[in-house]
């Protein structure tokens, strides 16, 4: 990870964002990336949540034993196996559980199975990190943000900045660990990587807050965002109007 670019987005993250709050990022490694591993769940635990201490400045580690969650363990890679039924337990139901009704019927859930890709995981461990605790060391395969609308829609309009294709953004159906890790994974190995809007999955919802969602980034293509940040409507008179909006939700919420 180039430091210089990283001091830089923090400037001007605070310049035209104001104190919203920073990405945080993951790869894949051997390693543990000088992280603390994450607690071992005694039971389910979803994934958004664990990642409220990395929001806040811990860098932690996951692997197959330290997700308490089925989802996420093939969502990032883990696993191709699904839980006994799943296509009820994401559709109707059976006799033997309550269904997530997020599917209209068993048979769409399995067709939609079909076309999952399973991620090329390249280590055991995936390592997170919060944009300002990365070091030189660190490769970040793509960038997290968790935000209220103005700003996601600021990171919207840069994503689109550069491009003819007036599609830069995808919003793929999927638990809230697929919108900022799978997915985004995925983009990454694309020679036109997407970003990723995601955390609509309703069983992610309750782990942030009820103005924000995600915007998930490859690397590669967040570092050209960050250098077209000081060329770009951030400089107009339109965001300075919006980022005092912002602003003044900041204090408000810190109040």
């Amino acid at each position: 990870m180039d430091t210089t670019l990283k001091q830089k987005f923090i400037e001007l993250w605070e310049k035209y964002f104001g104190d919203a709050e920073l990405p945080i990022t993951f790869y894949y490694s051997e390693g543990t990336g000088d992280t603390k591993p994450a607690e071992k769940p005694t039971g389910w635990k979803c994934l958004i949540g664990a990642l409220a201490a990395v929001r806040k400045g811990s860098s932690l580690h996951f692997n197959a034993g330290t997700l308490g969650c089925g989802g996420a363990l093939r969502y990032l890679g883990y696993t191709t196996k699904m839980r006994p039924d799943f296509e009820y337990f994401l559709s109707c139901g059976n006799e033997k559980m309550e269904g997530e009704r997020y599917k209209r019927t068993p048979g769409i859930v399995l067709e939609m199975m079909k076309n999952q890709q399973q991620l090329p995981v390249n280590g055991k461990n995936i390592v997170f990190k919060r944009w300002d605790k990365l070091t030189e060391d660190d490769q970040p395969e793509a960038v997290i943000i968790f935000a209220r609308p103005d700003v996601i829609s600021g990171l919207f309009t840069l994503a689109n900045f550069d491009q003819v294709d007036n599609e830069q953004v995808i919003a793929p159906f999927g638990a809230g660990c697929s919108s900022i890790v799978h997915y985004p994974y995925l983009e990454s190995l694309s020679d036109k990587p997407k970003a990723v809007i995601g955390m609509f999955d309703p069983s992610a919802r309750p782990y942030v807050r009820a103005d924000e969602i995600s915007f998930a980034v490859p690397f590669s293509k967040f570092e050209k965002m960050i250098g077209y940040m000081e060329e770009s409507f951030l400089i107009t008179e339109t965001w300075t109007t919006l980022k005092k909006r912002m602003d003044k939700a900041s204090v408000k919420n810190d109040q």
